[in-house]
């Protein structure tokens, strides 16, 4: 693995009257894939009871052959797309999760990463819980009824003082859809309207695909519910002062059409790119984006410095997560599939190259060749974000230093690694200020190893690389 993958997204609808709202969710769902291609699920609230439907894969592929026309009409129903950190990859832990309770018939999807799962499930157990599954995700639903006592609300408030970690939840019962975002909003929720129904989504990008209406951002430690009276806010007690959304947002895991806490992915990376041909500039005679995510701040790049944008790297658009590689030939062969040099543009040329991040650097490694082998004279790294120097475990798929080449070397390492002729990053202040215009803070601890919560947990990996 040498991309970043975030966890999940969610999605939600309440309408005012009986229709196939199972349709609204799955364009939701849709708008949504670039956050999770592994697992796709929709449950529907009707008639005091909730039908759903999960499958592996895409969501277009998940509900082909008229399963998305099976979900029954209704007015409540979620959706979920699924990319695992933490649980085995396997239809068992595809969500929504569904079950029920003492609220009666229940539904959970979670995007984001619990920090103490296992401490919980294991007091669950120790209650005569059950589980079914692997995944944090049926933990939160367990603990909320578990605490609720009848009330859907209690539940949810009683669990999340329990909680450690970021969740953006997307819950419902046969007549309520529930938002929930953690105290430091480490994952982004937001919620829209349209014809008198009201949308919940992870991202802005979704609410256009159905044609809602932006309303707002759901705030950090705020948990809403929507029901046939309107929409109702309340707090949870203790939320921090200074929120900690994942910058990552901005760099990479939203779509460049989102916006986050009020301010534009898109001009958030365009400004990225400004900054390194500001900062880090080389003479060059075209500059290119790695696709799709670095396409955006070279323009931004181009602008600045006056080189020209030129696409110096094709990506085949159909190869997703879920390709197959025979055998150990092919796997190694298999960026050539999903990407090709443009001959033609690079021979000849020194190239600057954008790109987000670099993980492993694996990637970028024979991404440089492949431009050295269709004729680049040189060929120039800049990153849109700082050196990843620790994990995540808050919701992105980087659980070990032994993942990252940023651990382990500096910028002239990395440059020596991956074979290029120079190698730049943004600062962290650098990136902080292409996000100056998001009215949220930020957690910055895979740059600086500073968590919202203290992952002690963690430790024998660090003195491993010690």
């Amino acid at each position: 693995m040498d991309e970043l993958h975030e966890e999940c997204g969610v999605f939600g609808v309440y309408s005012q009257e009986n229709r196939n709202v199972a349709h609204t969710v799955y364009y939701g769902l849709y708008a949504l894939q670039h956050r999770g291609q592994e697992s796709s699920g929709i449950a529907v609230a009707y008639a005091n009871k909730i039908a759903y439907y999960k499958g592996m894969g895409l969501v277009a592929e998940v509900f082909a052959g008229g399963k998305l026309d099976c979900l029954p009409e209704g007015d409540v129903a979620i959706g979920h797309v699924r990319y695992s950190t933490t649980g085995a990859s396997q239809l068992l832990n595809a969500q929504p999760v569904v079950f029920t309770g003492k609220c009666g018939k229940m539904a959970v999807a979670h995007n984001g990463n619990l920090t103490n799962t296992k401490q919980l499930r294991d007091e669950l157990i120790s209650q005569n819980a059950v589980f079914q599954t692997t995944i944090d995700s049926e933990v939160v639903a367990i603990l909320i009824n578990s605490l609720s006592d009848g009330d859907i609300l209690t539940g949810v408030k009683r669990a999340c003082a329990k909680l450690k970690g970021s969740y953006a939840l997307a819950i419902m019962t046969c007549d309520k859809l529930i938002a929930v975002r953690d105290p430091y909003g480490i994952r982004p929720l937001c919620i829209g309207a349209a014809d008198g129904d009201y949308i919940i989504a992870s991202e802005t990008c979704a609410l256009d695909a159905v044609g809602a209406n932006f309303l707002r951002d759901v705030k950090a430690g705020e948990i809403v519910v929507i029901d046939s009276d309107g929409l109702h806010s309340y707090m949870m007690d203790g939320v921090p002062e200074k929120s900690s959304m994942c910058i990552f947002e901005y760099v990479y895991f939203a779509r460049h059409d989102s916006v986050l806490n009020g301010y534009s992915v898109y001009e958030a990376r365009k400004e990225a790119g400004k900054l390194l041909a500001r900062y880090y500039p080389v003479e060059a005679d075209i500059v290119s984006g790695v696709p799709d995510s670095g396409n955006v701040a070279a323009r931004g790049y181009s602008e600045e410095s006056g080189v020209p944008f030129v696409e110096a790297l094709a990506r085949n658009r159909y190869v997703g997560r879920t390709f197959i590689q025979p055998d150990q030939n092919q796997r190694e062969n298999s960026l050539s599939v999903k990407m090709n040099a443009l001959r033609g543009n690079v021979r000849g040329k020194r190239v600057v190259l954008i790109d987000d991040s670099i993980v492993r650097g694996t990637t970028m490694k024979k991404i440089i060749k492949m431009l050295r082998e269709a004729g680049a004279k040189e060929v120039h790294i800049r990153i849109c974000s700082p050196i990843i120097k620790h994990p995540c475990h808050l919701g992105i798929d980087i659980q070990t230093y032994s993942q990252l080449i940023g651990a382990y070397k500096d910028e002239d390492g990395i440059c020596e690694s991956l074979g290029a002729d120079s190698v730049r990053y943004l600062t962290v202040d650098q990136l902080l200020s292409t996000c100056s215009g998001a009215k949220t803070g930020f957690c910055l601890g895979c740059f600086n190893g500073h968590y919202p919560y203290p992952l002690d947990d963690y430790k024998a990996d660090k003195l491993k690389l010690e």
